[in-house]
């Protein structure tokens, strides 16, 4: 069993409908706040049947009896974006997933008036390798409806410039991304020439290094861009730290092995497999920020077979939908990273050396 952070949430099983609405006000969570379960039988046939959902007590409250319409909006639209559920029913979907061992996640963390906000997750299958789909959310009440914006969807650029709960900071950096401030991406480049990633660093300290264990490779080990390295052993202790300043959520909450950092520029990363992680939520934190140590958590599904980190890199396709990008011909921590003649098998090249699976790389800022 995997280390952990010491504190705990308590889980406890709660009934979706039947109390009384609440005036909400703003609601700051922290990782020690009681986390709720509340699960919608799946003959409901609401979008949120059978849906995992996570919230803290007063956050819960605060919603009261309209919070079963968010996790409606959300599910919906986790739903319609997920890679194995679109073109299906909700019930159908989360039933299909279901049967997989595989759980759709909606986790409200922050609430205001008529505003809500936090992670939702599409697990990975736990018999595969695989790593899972994931998304920040911010949600707003409008005539009556909840409207849900999914990170990287039209709605979500939009509920970024407004709500309240979007700190100064964290607009200026969401709201670049969501605009895609970076060069768009059509392709492969097969010179590097479009290829800037804004001087990304690879998830360790600069100057120390970790061996390459996996190439590029897709996120999720099947089909899409080759967007993601793994990373084991060296000489930076197994700390896994942030490859540029920006904006770190903790997808799973306090002591999930996952995290996502929205860059300024354009760009975004994930890093999955760590334990003793820093919890985040929507914080601003500088390069280099420490994040967890290499492990095998799978607080999202997935599999791992030794200590390492799972490194990825998102950006905007034309339509503001989020999606993992491909390394190709991109140079992160000094390294350009090229595709093999299969997933896993590419390498980095700098100055003349190459860096291939099983070879020790140190992490550089030029």
């Amino acid at each position: 069993m995997l280390s952990r952070l010491s504190v705990r949430t308590v889980l406890a099983t709660l009934a979706i409908t039947g109390l009384v609405a609440t005036a909400p006000s703003a609601v700051a969570t922290s990782p020690e706040a009681a986390v709720r379960p509340l699960a919608t039988p799946a003959s409901a046939g609401a979008p949120s049947a059978g849906v995992t959902v996570k919230m803290p007590d007063k956050v819960a409250d605060r919603l009261g009896a309209g919070r079963k319409a968010l996790i409606d909006a959300v599910s919906a639209d986790v739903l319609s974006r997920s890679h194995d559920a679109k073109g299906l029913a909700p019930a159908k979907a989360v039933g299909k997933l279901a049967a997989e061992g595989r759980e759709v996640v909606v986790d409200v963390r922050t609430v205001s008036a008529g505003w809500a906000r936090g992670v939702a997750y599409v697990e990975a299958s736990r018999a595969v390798h695989g790593q899972p789909e994931g998304w920040l959310y911010i949600a707003h009440r409008e005539n009556g409806r909840w409207v849900s914006g999914l990170e990287g969807d039209r709605e979500f650029t939009a509920h970024v410039a407004t709500s309240p709960l979007v700190g100064k900071a964290e607009r200026k950096v969401m709201t670049d991304y969501a605009r895609r401030a970076a060069t768009p991406d059509k392709e492969a480049s097969p010179t590097g020439a479009t290829a800037n990633t804004g001087g990304l660093l690879l998830p360790w300290m600069p100057d120390y290094y970790m061996t390459v264990t996996g190439g590029p490779h897709s996120h999720t080990g099947g089909s899409g861009y080759w967007s993601s390295l793994d990373f084991a052993g060296g000489n930076a202790s197994g700390r896994v730290r942030s490859s540029r300043e920006g904006t770190a959520t903790s997808m799973c909450g306090a002591g999930g092995g996952w995290t996502r950092v929205i860059h300024p520029g354009g760009f975004s990363t994930d890093y999955y497999h760590m334990f003793n992680t820093t919890y985040y939520n929507g914080t601003s934190i500088g390069r280099s920020a420490l994040l967890g140590t290499i492990g095998t958590d799978v607080c999202a599904g997935g599999s791992a077979t030794g200590a390492h980190v799972h490194w990825s890199l998102r950006t905007y396709d034309a339509n503001l939908n989020g999606q993992y990008t491909w390394l190709n011909g991109r140079t992160i921590g000094g390294w350009t990273w090229w595709n093999g003649s299969s997933q896993y098998t590419g390498c980095g090249a700098r100055l003349g050396y190459t860096g291939c699976p099983g070879t020790a790389i140190y992490n550089r800022t030029s």
